[in-house]
């Protein structure tokens, strides 16, 4: 009866086991085609046990038994010397990296230390001030004053050619004239005359366009207007000397001796500074028929020509005309007319008057300085 008991037991444990077993192989093969077949029966007595064919078993993973609580200080001990936990431990490596390859980094002067100044013996609000002020104080001091006290290279020696005479002109309603409209915005219209004004005028002056226009408008102007590059140099706003309100062009920052400087400009007061140096051309209003570029180049050349050591002396004469150049056409008419009388004198056998090429800076500037 013992014996019979016993085989009782050991087979519903193997039935139990059987059936563990089948439920575990069905899930399996539910779970995709390369699960394990389905349970067998395995008891040959009719026990209804069943067995299911598995992998072989894996030798078990060591455990580690769990540690014990850390303290918090402990644990924030731990990130430090680990770079602050598993996501900065690459940033924390950093350092080590440019300590151990290129030495100890940089030691970075502390907060109480500071460059020496000027200021450093006031109080901390009145040294912020007081470098406030300066530094508007610069900043205005840099928008009135020229860019540079020579705003030109030194001049050019032999063997290379450097004309006699600076002509210094303007580039707005001297040259050309913005017309704004809705259809085209902002343009500029070339005076008439400006090729034959820069082509006769290169061999005796050395061309200086001096604007009030920023660069950034007048550079591809000039560029327009002189595609044969007979304008020697480009001066801007910021070479301007800024006083009550206007733009002011001082010859004294040039570099070029102000005896042979000519300033041409629609403005007065761009050259106030020095007003024996300018002349002062009517603004033009974008008129096709104007013709005061050739009348202008007519009188440069006169003035280059008849060697004049002083242009000053010459220019005075024209300061107070509203239209130089007009006066100096009548001036012009009327010598041209002295001498058609003297040829004709000459023709009728009559000696008249001495006349002479050195007498023609006199006539078509009577008062000037040079008789």
């Amino acid at each position: 009866m013992a014996a019979a008991g016993r085989a009782a037991v050991a087979c519903g444990a193997r039935a139990a086991l059987g059936a563990r077993r089948g439920r575990a192989g069905a899930f399996r093969a539910a779970s995709g085609p390369g699960a394990a077949p389905g349970p067998r029966s395995c008891c040959r007595s009719g026990c209804g046990g069943t067995r299911q064919r598995l992998r072989p078993p894996r030798a078990p993973s060591p455990r580690v038994p769990p540690p014990g609580p850390v303290p918090s200080s402990s644990r924030r001990r731990r990130r430090r010397r680990s770079g602050g936990g598993s996501g900065w431990r690459g940033l924390g490596a950093w350092p080590c990296a440019w300590g151990g390859c290129w030495g100890p980094a940089p030691a970075w002067p502390s907060s109480t230390s500071s460059v020496p100044d000027e200021f450093d013996g006031d109080p901390v609000g009145i040294q912020q001030l007081r470098r406030t002020y300066k530094y508007f104080k610069d900043y205005r001091q840099m928008i009135i004053e020229p860019t540079s006290p020579k705003l030109l290279p030194d001049p050019l020696r032999e063997p290379y050619y450097q004309p006699p005479y600076t002509l210094v002109i303007e580039l707005t309603d001297v040259l050309l004239h913005p017309e704004w409209s809705l259809v085209t915005g902002w343009r500029f219209k070339k005076r008439p005359g400006i090729e034959s004004l820069l082509q006769q005028l290169a061999p005796l002056y050395e061309i200086v366009v001096f604007t009030s226009e920023t660069g950034m408008t007048a550079f591809p102007l000039i560029d327009s207007i002189d595609p044969h590059g007979f304008v020697s140099y480009r001066l801007f706003r910021d070479a301007t000397r800024y006083m009550d309100g206007h733009h002011v062009k001082d010859i004294s920052c040039l570099n070029r001796d102000p005896a042979k400087v000519v300033v041409v400009d629609c403005r007065r007061e761009a050259f106030c500074l020095q007003p024996y140096n300018g002349l002062a051309l009517r603004r033009w209003d974008g008129s096709s028929d104007d013709r005061s570029l050739y009348d202008l180049a007519a009188f440069l050349k006169t003035i280059a020509l008849s060697g004049v050591e002083d242009v000053r002396a010459v220019l005075e004469n024209y300061a107070l005309e509203d239209d130089p150049l007009a006066a100096f056409k009548r001036r012009r008419s009327q010598l041209e007319e002295e001498e058609q009388q003297r040829l004709a004198e000459l023709a009728q056998g009559k000696k008249p008057p001495g006349l002479f090429l050195g007498t023609l800076a006199r006539r078509l500037w009577p008062h000037s300085k040079q008789q």
